[in-house]
């Protein structure tokens, strides 16, 4: 949190309320003008300014419509004479949130500041929940339960209480912001606030503006004191999405507050030190940006302490359907329903170069275009109906923990068929013919797998 400022033309005011602040465990600064106050201000972003409403030169009414204009998140707790309670009430009606007449009660000027503050805390929070929803995209919480993803399971269990930084690879729509908001939920840093920044998405300039924040009059348009997201971050965990795409400028940056955990706002003059895990992601390949000198490798080395492969859905097709089950609960909530067999089959046997991403736009497409309550062959998107059974030489990755040979030689064989049938519009004597095979074998195959539909023999 950040500190509270005090503002009184009297010492002894000033000492008072900062030394039952600082035993309350507040951090505290203070100023003896209206002056001095916005000069400070203006260099550092205070939750909090209590100040005096008579004071010599610049009063407190003045000092808070200053405050509005440089700091509006600011909050103001107003301090009057007995007698002067008019003015008092005029300065809530300026953005003042209380006032408190002289002389107080130490526990009722206490509870004052303590509620302040945790309005304060409550709004951070909130403002940040939101963000949360509104960037969180996919699912909702990891699925699956191949050997593939049961292995990223296993180093996020391991891991999550470490302060060790942490870099995710995999390709594009395999759920690597699931991944680090799992090791921050885990963590002993989950009642602290997650953070999550898209690199890729953002100029250097604005990146730098959102990851440090700055000082108003830094630039043109900077007309208030705006805290970064690496500060809004202190305690808990921050997420840099797409960090391949960063900038070698900005790189620079992110490196020293890795090494020193701290940095500086554009236009300050004072290092803001942070307590904040940093959890990075990208699909590119490291080995090939460093050799490009399009990333610094002395950057990845820090970033890479615990490295993270997310496996794509075309090593864990054994969590197709449960992921499709996850779809569907969520596109139709109110209704109970189920997939077609040979439909499951395409989109086992699909080669999801989207990987979940893509898998959750076909099932968000097919639950609108459905009629009933089962979702068939003729509510997938046209290219995964159409995947040429001829388009180049087989590929078949062997995973690294092994493979079922017959399984797969099986789905093959599945895929080929239900393609040659989807190619002939389902008139299986054609089909068996694009396959060069007789039709008692065609035949056979369809009965062994279990692939029927309403068709043409002829």
């Amino acid at each position: 949190m950040n500190p509270i400022l005090i503002v009184d033309d009297e010492q002894s005011m000033r000492e008072f309320l900062s030394i039952m602040l600082e035993k309350e465990g507040y951090s505290v600064k203070t100023a003896h003008s209206a002056k001095v106050a916005l000069h400070m201000i203006e260099k550092e972003i205070f939750a909090l300014v209590i100040s005096d409403i008579k004071m010599p030169g610049m009063d407190g009414i003045q000092l808070l419509a200053e405050i509005r204009k440089i700091s509006p998140d600011t909050q103001v707790l107003m301090i009057t004479a007995f007698g002067s309670t008019d003015t008092a009430v005029e300065a809530m009606r300026r953005g003042a949130i209380d006032y408190v007449v002289k002389p107080f009660k130490v526990d009722e000027i206490k509870i004052i500041i303590q509620n302040a503050m945790e309005k304060k805390r409550l709004e951070q929070e909130n403002a940040l929940l939101k963000q949360e929803l509104l960037s969180l995209g996919g699912l909702d919480r990891i699925v699956g339960k191949s050997q593939a993803i049961q292995h990223v399971f296993s180093i996020i269990q391991k891991t999550a209480n470490s302060k060790s930084n942490v870099l995710i690879t995999g390709e594009s729509g395999t759920g690597k912001e699931l991944v680090a908001r799992a090791i921050h939920a885990l963590s002993q840093r989950s009642d602290k606030p997650f953070v999550s920044v898209n690199c890729g998405a953002l100029p250097e300039n604005l990146l730098e503006s959102e990851l440090f924040g700055y000082q108003r009059g830094a630039f043109t348009g900077a007309v208030e004191n705006k805290k970064g997201l690496f500060e809004v971050a202190d305690g808990g965990t921050i997420f840099l999405d797409e960090i391949g795409e960063m900038t070698p400028a900005m790189q620079v940056k992110i490196l020293r507050v890795l090494q020193d955990q701290e940095f500086r706002r554009i236009g300050g003059v004072e290092d803001i030190r942070v307590d904040v895990r940093v959890i990075a992601a990208s699909n590119q390949n490291f080995d090939q940006i460093i050799k490009e000198k399009k990333f610094r490798e002395d950057l990845y080395y820090r970033l890479n302490v615990i490295p993270i492969e997310v496996p794509n859905l075309r090593d864990r097709k054994d969590d197709i359907p449960l992921l499709v089950g996850h779809f569907l609960k969520k596109y139709s909530p109110n209704g109970a329903l189920s997939v077609e067999q040979e439909c499951m089959d395409l989109l086992v046997r699909h080669q999801w170069k989207g990987n979940i991403r893509e898998l959750e736009n076909v099932i968000e497409r097919a639950v609108v275009m459905m009629q009933g309550d089962r979702i068939t062959i003729d509510c997938l998107p046209r290219h995964i109906l159409d995947e040429s059974a001829s388009s180049g030489d087989l590929v078949v990755e062997i995973p690294a923990d092994g493979m079922d040979f017959d399984r797969v030689i099986a789905e093959i064989e599945q895929d080929l068929i239900l393609k040659a049938l989807n190619k002939s519009g389902w008139v299986k004597k054609e089909a068996a013919r694009i396959l060069n095979m007789s039709f008692r074998s065609f035949r056979y195959k369809v009965s062994k797998y279990g692939i029927s539909r309403i068709g043409s023999e002829d």
